[in-house]
């Protein structure tokens, strides 16, 4: 993936930058895999605003990716490579040898009329799903179950992949994008390779009509507000939180306390916390 960055004609191109998206080969995407997404904006089945600063956005579907890979010892095609407004991964479109057409996520450098595959027998090559036994060590590895059958669940972030670490009794030593070391059942299934659009990080919004077409809205500091509306809030000209820690809008601690449950089933399979 590249990035196109414009001149500073208006003050919405200064400093902004959008993929050049030469990797798409197809615009339109296939009609029997797309599916209605309702937006509920942040709001519950009651209306009310569980989650602040959504609303609005592009009208988009959602695409139904095949995050299972469960056509075993089946070979299919990579017909195109297409872009999902949902995610900021790009999809790629399978045609299987008995007809069926499914999406999976794109690994990197996976091209264009190549050949994947599912199960214990399928190659150690880019784009094919196996279980965690089968996958040499040192392997990157992304779209990887936490319970076998389930689908996969982490590592589905454009350029992120898993290393596999070690091999001990039923479980496999992975090394996460975000530093966490843990342990997956050898019996979960991961795709072999990085995902691609490498670059997504490094995109700059450039203004705030971007992020609105995202379905973003502006966020208010609290340290702005009036005492009545925020814990930040009130006090003389520009003041401090007048706070020992800042905390949410409702007086919960908020900016780096963990929210993570001490007591929480899977602790016992994180070797190494992220950091």
């Amino acid at each position: 993936m590249a990035i196109r960055l414009y001149r500073a004609y208006t003050p919405g191109t200064r400093n902004r930058t959008v993929s050049t998206f030469h990797e798409i080969t197809r615009k339109s995407p296939e009609k029997s895999l797309l599916q209605k997404q309702h937006k509920k904006k942040g709001h519950n089945n009651q209306g009310k605003i569980t989650c602040r600063h959504k609303g609005g956005g592009h009208k988009k579907r959602y695409r139904i990716i095949d995050f299972r890979r469960n056509k075993v010892g089946m070979q299919a095609k990579v017909a195109s490579i297409e872009y999902d407004p949902n995610r900021n991964a790009r999809i790629a479109l399978v045609h299987y040898q008995d007809g069926e057409k499914r999406y999976i996520l794109h690994p990197r450098s996976l091209e264009i009329n190549s050949i994947i595959m599912s199960g214990p027998e399928a190659p150690i090559e880019v784009g094919n799903a196996l279980p965690l036994y089968c996958i040499p060590l040192g392997t990157a590895v992304h779209n990887i179950e936490l319970t076998p059958g389930k689908g996969g669940q982490i590592v589905r972030s454009a350029g992120t992949y898993a290393q596999i670490v070690a091999k001990e009794g039923n479980f496999v030593t992975l090394k996460l994008p975000s530093g966490e070391v843990r342990l997956i059942h050898n019996l979960c299934y991961a795709s072999i390779g990085q995902i691609g659009n490498i670059d997504a990080s490094n995109i700059t919004i450039g203004k705030a009509g971007r992020n609105r077409w995202l379905g973003k809205k502006p966020t208010v500091r609290g340290v702005v507000m009036n005492p009545v509306d925020h814990p930040h809030g009130g006090g003389e000209g520009r003041s401090p939180i007048g706070k020992s820690h800042p905390v949410t809008p409702w007086g919960k601690p908020a900016l780096g306390i963990k929210t993570r449950k001490s007591k929480k089933y899977s602790n016992a399979h994180i070797l190494r916390r992220r950091k």
